[in-house]
Parts: C-alpha cells; structure tokens; sequence
C-alpha cells in the first residue's frame, strides 16, 4: 500500500470540505446582509420579452409542366395481298327426274280460214298529154331550161305525177323520178300551168319532161 498517495487525497478531502464550509458562510452572510433581497428584486424586474418571427422562406416556383412527348407510332406494315385460293365449283349431284307420259293432246278446234279480201286495183296512172288540153303548149313555152344546165351542157329527165280531181284541180304534185335535181324545180311549175279536164272522179296523172339542148 503507497501511503504518500493516501496522504495526498485526505488533503484534497480537506480542502474541499473546507470550500462548502466557506460557500454556506458566504451565502448566510449574504441573507442577512440583504444582499440576496437585491438580486430577487432585480429578477422581479421587468423582462422585455421579443417575438423573433421566423423569416418565412419564399415557396418554392411551381414546377415546369412539360409538354407530354409525341407518340411515336410504328409505320402500318406494308399490305401483302392474300394469296388467291382458286376455288374449284362442286360436280353437281346426278338428280333422278321422272319422266311423265305426256297426257294426249285434245283435238283443237278445226281453223275456219277467212277469205282473203282482193285488194282494191290501183287506179291507172293516166298520161298528161291525154287529160290536159294545154299539155302541148306548156312542153313548148312554158318549160324552162336552168341556165346552169345549159352552161355544164347537162340534160336529164323528171316524172312528176299529181291529181286531177273530179272538177279538174291539180293537187298533190310529187316528183317520182329525176335524173340531175337542177331540173326539179322548173318541172313542178311547169305541171302547175296544166289545164285538165275532170274525169267524174279523182285521177292519178304522170307528167314526163325532157330537157335536151338543141
């Protein structure tokens, strides 16, 4: 056992006993001596008491949006015909048909065949030179020659028939042959100059003009 150690904390003890002891003196003296009385007053006084507001903090900006990105769509795949698949048509089923004995015809009344009517006879076609007195003197003077035919050297023929009624009229004149139509015209007004004679009924009558160069 070290016994220089021992001395040595009994001494320390001591001096700290000895500290308290003088700690309590000093604090008995200071109760009577009124001193404590002071400083409970100057803690009585008023405290100024200050509110530090807090420093609001700014929020924070709203986030960006952005824009969703673009769907990107995959191209349509490339149209691929389908394959022709020919078809082949079914062989129609043999079908069973039943022939009937066709039932006998009934005899079919007898056919009374009517008498064919004869048609009417078409009336003779009568010559002007016969039923217009005048026929001569109209073929002489009062046919008259177109000047281009004469100048092209062209001669032809025109049959024109009309209808002499019962009072001797002319009506209906029509051309029914005629070799070039430059002559058609001075024909027709030619038959208009005939005067014919009534035959008690309507008669067909034929006009023949000749146009020759002399």
């Amino acid at each position: 056992m070290d016994f220089s150690r021992t001395e040595r904390n009994q001494s320390r003890h001591l001096v700290g006993i000895t500290g308290v002891i003088v700690l309590h003196i000093i604090i008995v003296w200071a109760l009577i001596s009124g001193l404590a009385r002071k400083v409970v007053d100057v803690v009585k006084g008023p405290i100024e008491v200050k509110v530090i507001e807090e420093v609001a903090k700014p929020p924070p900006p709203p986030p960006e949006v952005l824009p969703p990105p673009p769907k990107v769509t995959a191209p349509p795949p490339p149209f691929v015909p389908p394959p022709e698949i020919q078809i082949a048509n079914p062989t129609p089923a043999p079908t069973i048909t039943a022939v009937t004995p066709d039932a006998p015809l009934a005899p079919s009344a007898p056919v009374i065949q009517k008498p064919v009517e004869a048609a009417p006879p078409t009336p003779a076609v009568r010559s002007a030179s016969v039923v217009c007195a005048n026929y001569i003197e109209v073929m002489r003077n009062a046919v008259v020659y177109p000047r281009e035919a004469l100048l092209d050297n062209i001669e032809g023929e025109v049959v024109i028939e009309f209808t002499v009624t019962a009072t001797g009229q002319i009506r209906d004149p029509v051309i029914r042959s005629s070799t070039n139509r430059i002559f058609n015209r001075p024909s027709l007004a030619a038959a208009q100059q005939l005067r014919c004679q009534g035959q008690g009924q309507d008669v067909r009558v034929s006009l023949p003009v000749s146009f020759k160069i002399r």
